[in-house]
């Protein structure tokens, strides 16, 4: 409404445009889910680099597949990771979680994530506080210390912290410095364990400082997971395994390695990947069994699928990749070995995405795998017709072009289904689309539900579209062919206005990749004189 009209004169007022410009949100955001050295369990941390994972996690791990994905994934291209760590602690006789401490002058400290990395921490205490700062708390000189961390791994100091001035004290003045509140708001390395705290540190005679390494179980504190699907998946209620995600605001892509080298992924934490990412509009990359062999293709291979038993449902929100790759292992003086690819395949779906757009088939002489030797099952293409037939996706060797993706099709891509979403480009497209215009129609709720925001509506995601087709992500020479927003008084009926909804159909030209490419060739034989 304009302003009170009280004066002859002129008045200016501001009429909004009805333009909500939306954005297209990332396509190459990818999850990974495994065992780690170090880091918190159960929360998705974002890295950007490999030297992120190994500040947060600790890097390369001989027996944690999971960081050789990760360092796979940035190797070919990938951009952003969430790393979800699992950990399935070791028990006690009594059934209690075992777990590494250090004691030091009366005080029990535990790490601030459990994991064998626990067994390089060092706790120094020290009493070289200032008469002023104790006064400045209300307390005396002797309540007041402070406490150095250092962590080594294989030989090396990885991190430090200091924090001064901390107490045992709970009196009001002193009570943010009070070292269980400081520890367990500030410090990335250490707990107060103790259900109580003492009186004082006690601090040997004539000592101004003591130290303490930190107590480890006899038997470490870890287990394997590859034996319990459980962890995986761990508890939507409670955002933990897989479904740590949930505090995630947007993943694009999930991969799950195996939990030990040369092992699989139980084919029903897949299922529950699948399931998970077909509610997250997210694709879930499959790595092959380990027991498929060089001779996959004359090995009845759809049975050898079907037997995994993934269900029809959500597989279009899933892709395999077959056959697994060599690469030199630099934990292991650079011998070769044996490793999953589903970090590799997720890096170059980011690099492709950057390069040309989600519409673009990840596969082909562009989507080179780099940082590995060779492939552990060398294929023909007879073999690879067959396995592309029934929608496995196979990783091939050229001379001269190396190591490439040659496959780009999903579960549901085997010829027989005659699946819409048979390709993965189409499939993530769709999934782009609808996670965009999923975030940018917000501002609709609760609008006037007539004409005006109908139009709208129009405006806007119109406008969205149609800069995807500039940018060649749809088929078709007009705007006309290649999609189309409707919402009017057609999609949205009197009562469908009477029980407060609005319906707006979007629909779109998908490109298919060129597959199959037919070159026909004729002799001719010249013009004969008659």
């Amino acid at each position: 409404m304009p302003v009170a009209l009280s004066y002859p004169g002129v008045y200016v007022e501001e009429v909004p445009s009805g333009v909500r410009t939306i954005t297209g949100v990332a396509t190459s955001i990818t999850a990974f889910v495994g065992r780690a050295i170090l880091g918190p369990v159960d929360k998705p941390i974002t890295v950007f680099g490999f030297g992120d994972f190994e500040r947060r996690f600790g890097g390369l791990a001989v027996d944690h597949p999971m960081s050789y994905a990760v360092a796979d994934f940035f190797r070919n291209g990938g951009g952003q990771a969430i790393i979800v760590r699992i950990f399935k602690s070791k028990k006690d006789p009594d059934g209690k979680d075992l777990k590494a401490s250090v004691k030091v002058g009366g005080l029990v400290l535990e790490p601030a994530y459990p994991g064998a990395w626990a067994s390089g921490l060092e706790v120094t205490l020290e009493k070289n506080v200032s008469v002023d700062a104790a006064r400045r708390f209300g307390l005396e000189k002797e309540d007041l210390f402070n406490l150095k961390a250092e962590l080594t791994v294989n030989g090396q100091v990885v991190a430090r912290e200091q924090f001064l001035n901390l107490t045992l004290k709970n009196e009001p003045a002193a009570r943010a410095q009070r070292i269980d509140r400081v520890l367990q708001q500030s410090s990335e390395l250490l707990r107060v364990s103790s259900p109580s705290l003492p009186e004082r540190i006690t601090f040997p005679a004539d000592q101004s400082a003591i130290s303490a390494p930190a107590e480890m179980p006899h038997d470490g504190v870890e287990d394997a997971i590859d034996d319990d699907d459980k962890v995986y998946i761990g508890d939507k209620n409670n955002k933990k395994g897989l479904y740590a995600l949930e505090n995630a605001d947007l993943f694009n892509l999930l991969c799950i390695p195996p939990d030990q080298p040369g092992g699989d992924t139980s084919p029903a934490v897949y299922k529950e990947a699948m399931r998970y990412c077909t509610e997250r509009r997210a694709m879930l990359i499959v790595d092959p069994p380990s027991g498929w062999g060089d001779n996959l293709a004359g090995d009845n291979p759809a049975g050898k699928l079907d037997a995994l038993g993934f269900s029809a449902n959500d597989t279009r929100n899933a892709a395999l990749f077959f056959p697994r790759v060599k690469a030199p292992d630099p934990l292991s003086k650079g011998q070769q070995a044996t490793f999953v690819p589903c970090g590799l395949v997720a890096g170059a779906m980011a690099a492709t995405d950057a390069r040309r757009g989600v519409w673009k088939a990840p596969a082909g002489l562009d989507a080179g795998l780099s940082g590995i030797d060779g492939l552990a099952t060398k294929l023909t293409n007879g073999e690879n017709g067959i396995l592309n037939q029934i929608g496995i996706n196979c990783l091939r060797n050229f001379p001269i072009y190396g190591n490439v993706i040659w496959g780009s099709r999903t579960l549901r891509g085997a010829d027989q289904l005659a699946d819409e979403y048979k390709y993965i480009p189409v499939r993530r497209l769709a999934l782009f689309i609808e996670e965009s215009l999923f975030r940018g129609t917000q501002w609709v709720v609760f609008e006037p539900n007539d004409e005006p925001l109908w139009a709208q509506i129009r405006l806007n995601l119109g406008a969205f579209m149609h800069n995807l087709f500039v940018q060649g992500a749809f088929q078709g020479s007009t705007p006309a062919a290649a999609y189309f927003v409707k919402c009017d008084k057609e999609t949205t009926t009197q009562n469908d206005i009477n029980l407060g909804i609005v319906n707006i159909h979007v629909g779109f030209a998908p490109l298919k990749p060129a597959e199959f490419v037919v070159l026909r060739i004729q002799q001719i034989a010249g013009n004969i004189q008659t």
